[in-house]
């Protein structure tokens, strides 16, 4: 990683808002002490199953992806979870990124086909963070109720390893595999974002919209 590279990803922008106070109380009730790497491991188990991972707070509002307020919500998505995690790892001296792909899941509900049209999910979100000198990716979307609700087996994470993905539930039939990397940015592409929803799911941006007003 380059001095340049570890810089962008340690310093707080308008959604990986690290300097916020709630950023912060977060870290410091969670972290610990030890290496990156441990406090990483715990960040992440802890923004995994304290928000609850619920694709009914979908949106494209700016605001929805601001870690701050991601941390304030009752449930949240992939996208703001992840940019969350990547806040408060770089408020404990982190450097973290926000990666996107494509992926295929082969056990989505009926409900959630309905409005997407698809089986693909477009854009979905994970942290990528900069731990004993190497970038490993990790994706605290899925929260331990949730999956034990939906029969899905929790990602774990061990600082060393990428955490990307359910490639079988617990019953050995495939869930999800990836398409296409979309590759990591220093901020959320909000625009871009907005832009690929609303072409690839205009049915649940617009249902989203009208949850709202």
């Amino acid at each position: 990683m380059s001095e340049a590279d570890g810089n962008a990803a340690l310093q707080p922008t308008a959604f990986i808002d690290s300097q916020s106070e709630p950023v912060r109380d977060f870290v410091d009730r969670h972290a610990g002490s030890g290496s990156d790497r441990e406090r990483a491991i715990r960040l992440y188990y802890a923004m995994r199953d304290a928000i609850p991972y619920d694709m009914r707070h979908f949106g494209i509002e700016p605001h929805l992806f601001v870690a701050s307020n991601v941390l304030a919500a009752p449930a949240a998505f992939c996208v703001p979870k992840a940019i969350a995690l990547a806040a408060t790892a770089r408020a404990a001296g982190i450097p973290a990124r926000i990666g996107f792909a494509d992926v295929r899941n082969h056990l989505s509900t009926p409900r959630m086909l309905e409005l997407i049209g698809t089986d693909v999910f477009y854009w979905h979100a994970f942290t990528v963070l900069h731990l004993d000198g190497k970038w490993v990716k990790a994706t605290p979307a899925f929260d331990l109720a949730f999956c034990r609700k939906f029969n899905v087996k929790p990602l774990d994470f061990d600082g060393r390893s990428d955490s990307i993905f359910h490639e079988f539930d617990p019953d050995g039939r495939r869930h999800m595999d990836y398409v296409l990397d979309r590759g990591s940015y220093d901020d959320m592409p909000i625009e871009t974002f907005a832009a690929e929803m609303r072409s690839h799911y205009p049915r649940l941006v617009a249902a989203s919209i009208a949850e709202r007003t």
